[in-house]
């Protein structure tokens, strides 16, 4: 396998960082996963522009233009012979000394990771995913704006280990309010009365581009949608929902907290979401070239 690292393609085993690297050391950077269909990179500028986006939140700057990391990302799939898989791209702020202090790191690092992924077996794509509401709530804006993809995950991993401890695979994760938010590293949707439902990004979900497209292709489909404060209850009582990811897709639910939504199979609404979704992912992108 061949890895981007600062400029330069290497083998896997060459894959360095130091252990000065705040990275490591404070969680201090970003990062973005994309995924690539049928030798095309889907979504790749706005990806890289949410990855831009969430540096500069940081105060992160970085060396390099938008354009140039898309064609490192390009590069680095094509290094491996891939057609089909994802990109992970993280960029730290960099090595530096044993403080916090972030301006003592003289140049951001960034590596970039091409490989195949399956988060959910398959069979969970047929026939739903049981999941679970988790005792974890998402970060408050204040302390870390949700928007920012950052390397400080710990919080979305114990949701996880919530989740996996239960017997589930995935988690709803609540703000402090107590509305939903999103799931540990999906965006959920919903729908109720042939409309489409998911949290709005005030409320602490991640403004994902799955989400976006989902939003795309309900214009496409004809089915109304809204961002709408949710809770807990408006899930037990949905038709049916779902969620979307890069890594995860658009992936059916079938339960929360062992109630079962709707009549406890993936839904019509879902179905077509999938479809459409699979159809557009497989047929646009970015060319890898």
């Amino acid at each position: 396998m061949k890895i981007w690292l600062d400029e330069k393609l290497v083998d896997e085993q060459d894959a360095k960082v130091s252990v000065f690297d705040h990275g490591l050391l404070y969680g201090d950077g970003v990062f973005e996963g994309i995924r690539f269909y049928n030798g095309r990179v889907f979504r790749l500028e706005e990806h890289i522009k949410r990855l831009f986006d969430s540096a500069r939140a940081i105060v992160l700057k970085l060396p390099w233009t938008r354009e140039q990391v898309c064609q490192f990302t390009v590069d680095t799939i094509k290094a491996n012979g891939l057609k089909d898989g994802y990109v992970r791209l993280v960029i730290t702020r960099g090595t530096g000394g044993l403080g916090l202090n972030p301006y003592l790191c003289e140049r951001p690092s960034m590596f970039i990771i091409a490989s195949t992924i399956s988060l959910y077996p398959e069979e969970y794509y047929q026939n739903g995913l049981p999941i679970i509401t988790c005792a974890t709530r998402r970060p408050a804006p204040a302390a870390l704006m949700p928007q920012v993809k950052s390397l400080n995950y710990l919080n979305n991993i114990m949701a996880k280990v919530e989740a996996i401890q239960a017997g589930a695979m995935e988690a709803v994760m609540l703000n402090e309010q107590g509305y939903v938010a999103e799931c540990t590293g999906d965006n959920l949707f919903l729908i109720k009365n042939g409309k489409l439902l998911t949290p709005p990004v005030a409320d602490g979900a991640l403004d994902g581009v799955t989400r976006q497209v989902i939003f795309e292709l309900a214009d496409q489909l004809g089915i109304p949608w809204v961002e709408q404060t949710l809770t807990r209850y408006d899930i037990y009582i949905a038709d049916e929902c779902f969620l979307t990811g890069t890594a995860a897709e658009v992936i059916p639910v079938i339960s929360l907290d062992r109630r079962p939504i709707g009549d406890g199979i993936p839904g019509s609404f879902t179905i077509q979401f999938i479809n459409a979704f699979r159809a557009l992912a497989n047929s646009t992108g970015t060319p890898i070239v």
